[in-house]
């Protein structure tokens, strides 16, 4: 175990926090409007299409270049949108089915073609399979310039566009009736979860990364009534459980700093479910029996007067 306020002066230490907690802003913010659209397995679905993206790109190229690798991520994760979004549109199936369907058939071809790009000469220097559980600690300034202007230019267009964000997430017949164009706005939300997928990817994987989205929102959402005060909440929820893991995980060895965040962050979770005021499930249990206690004595009351 390694003197916890030792880290603080490690390189490597600051670089994986610096880049975890922008990643928790980008994905605290996001995960608001995933979580109140009910859409919170999109990241899910783009992450695990993500895969396949990889692999193609790698294939095509032949090349370990990261900006190419994340490039052919940010296409797997545009087809995921656009293939889900067609088959709500053009079919009866829910939104849903549409994304467990693009979600394992996504990842299967991901995996094949995985095990296909192993099998040639140079893949043993391909680094292709970190983006499925993550590699975190392998973080460098280049990867932490990326979170910096996605964050960047995400918070930016959700501060100018907020009105119209908070109209079609809550009320999509008012937003049309408004003259808001839905579909874009739509396209818009997903296109960003996309971009906050694949730059997380390295942090966390594939499998964890929609944890990255949910778990702060949905904490945030347990204390805060207004949509503003959410984001603001989950954005911090994210920084805490991202800086958190990994200084957990960096005071062991061998402890995977991407794991450990989302473990984190879902204690996070867990503990705004069960005691948060007034939405807690700890709050909702003493409600009911003051409730069950004061409605006895009125019967008890009315008995004696009886």
């Amino acid at each position: 175990m390694v003197d916890f306020f030792s880290l603080f002066s490690d390189y490597t230490f600051c670089i994986v926090s610096l880049g975890s907690a922008l990643l928790g802003i980008l994905c605290g913010v996001l995960g608001c409007f995933a979580v109140l659209r009910k859409q919170s397995l999109l990241g899910d679905g783009i992450s695990h299409g993500a895969l396949p993206g990889i692999c193609l790109a790698f294939l095509l190229t032949l090349n370990k270049d990261e900006r190419v690798l994340l490039l052919g991520a940010l296409a797997g994760g545009v087809v995921s949108i656009g293939l889900i979004a067609l088959i709500t549109r053009l079919s009866k199936t829910k939104f849903d089915s549409a994304l467990a369907l693009v979600l394992s058939v996504m990842f299967g071809l991901g995996l094949v073609l995985l095990t296909f790009a192993q099998k040639l000469p140079n893949s043993s220097q391909a680094g292709l399979k970190t983006f499925i559980y993550g590699q975190a600690s392998a973080m460098t300034q280049k990867d932490i310039f990326i979170v910096l202007i996605s964050t960047a230019v995400v918070l930016v267009t959700v501060a100018v566009f907020w009105k119209p964000f908070k109209l079609v997430t809550f009320d999509k017949v008012f937003s049309r009736v408004v003259g808001i164009k839905v579909w874009i706005v739509d396209f818009v939300l997903s296109f960003f979860v996309t971009v906050a997928s694949v730059v997380g990817i390295k942090t966390v994987g594939v499998i964890l990364m929609s944890a990255m989205l949910a778990a702060p929102a949905a904490a945030a959402r347990q204390w805060v009534s207004r949509l503003e005060t959410m984001a603001v909440l989950s954005a911090f929820f994210g920084v805490l459980g991202s800086v958190s893991g990994t200084a957990i995980s960096s005071s062991f060895e061998s402890v995977p700093t991407g794991p450990v965040i989302v473990l984190c962050l879902g204690t996070i979770a867990v503990i705004s479910i069960l005691f948060a005021p007034r939405r807690g499930v700890l709050w909702k249990i003493i409600k009911r029996n003051s409730n069950r206690r004061k409605l006895s004595e009125r019967v008890s009351e009315n008995k004696s007067s009886a």
